[in-house]
């Protein structure tokens, strides 16, 4: 006798079954990026259509006119969006085969450029932006810090007089990141007289059901997310020739340019919160400018003229 192969629950609404998948991702975040394809394809392919139906041919001729001609790297992402939700869309047995066979992840060229120039952070930090912008911006640049460490921080955590903080690193470890005279000037007026509460709050009271320890006291406004601090971030750094930019490019800029002008690496990792060498490599990169100027210093002819 030949296998049986197994029939799929038929009935599921597309939009149903995105749904469903995505109430199983505990993480807002990732949440909010799996959707960007999910609920792109419940638009295309219409809410009541049926999960089951998904086929290959269609599927793959749609996601290609979507993305195909997006980066590798947001190419990727989609595909692993979709990827994650057809595989649990089998699980239900609401799906058999995958829609998404005759698409292959792509080739991710190395980025060698991501850290921004000396003059871009010295521009950026002078931008005519909300103070609460020039805050985080240069404190994320100062301190070489991730953006979800700074955006966590409460009043309690600082220690102004040292000019540092107490942060939570990825993973869960307490860690001191130290910031410059930038941060030192601004951060007494964003703050201005507050004893408790977030750093970095919303321009607007918080929703209800936001937890307490997210919410100001004296104001009632909440926590400033990592997704509107990034938007923001894109948005002034739009007009940049290079730009937008990303929040992490502050980190990456402050620990190349630290390694340009001669920190060890125990001090690198010290700034950064790597407890490995090999991560650290990237960000430790010198840049494109620094080439140049070490070629033109280091010149036997150019200091012969001297």
């Amino acid at each position: 006798m030949g296998q049986v192969r197994a029939l799929p629950v038929r009935g599921v609404r597309l939009k149903d079954a995105v749904d469903h998948f995505l109430s199983t991702i505990p993480s807002a975040n990732t949440r909010r990026g799996y959707a960007v394809a999910l609920n792109r394809l419940v638009s295309d392919f219409g809410a009541d259509s049926d999960v089951g139906l998904l086929e290959a041919e269609r599927v793959g001729g749609w996601f290609v006119f979507k993305w195909g001609g997006s980066s590798a790297q947001t190419f990727n992402v989609r595909l692993a969006s979709l990827r994650a939700a057809c595989e649990y869309w089998r699980a239900q047995q609401w799906l058999v085969g995958d829609p998404l066979v005759r698409l292959v992840p792509r080739k991710v060229p190395p980025d060698h450029s991501r850290a921004l120039t000396r003059d871009e952070v010295t521009w950026l930090l002078a931008a005519d932006v909300p103070l609460r912008e020039r805050v985080l911006w240069t404190m994320l640049y100062e301190t070489a810090a991730r953006a979800e460490e700074l955006l966590m921080l409460d009043i309690p955590d600082l220690d102004m007089g040292n000019r540092c903080a107490v942060v939570t690193r990825k993973g869960g470890a307490r860690d001191v990141v130290a910031w410059q005279s930038g941060t030192a000037r601004l951060l007494p007026r964003l703050l201005a007289g507050r004893k408790s509460g977030p750093v970095f709050l919303t321009d607007r009271k918080a929703k209800p059901g936001v937890a307490v320890g997210d919410i100001d006291p004296s104001t009632l406004r909440g926590r400033l997310s990592y997704r509107r601090a990034l938007e923001l971030f894109e948005h002034h750094t739009g007009g940049f020739a290079r730009g937008p930019f990303t929040l992490h490019q502050l980190r990456h800029s402050k620990l190349t340019h630290a390694a340009e002008d001669g920190a060890s690496t125990p001090m690198l990792m010290r700034m950064s919160g790597h407890t490995s060498v090999r991560s650290l490599g990237k960000y430790s990169r010198p840049s494109a400018e620094a080439l140049i100027r070490w070629q033109a210093q280091t010149d036997p002819a150019a200091r012969r003229r001297r």
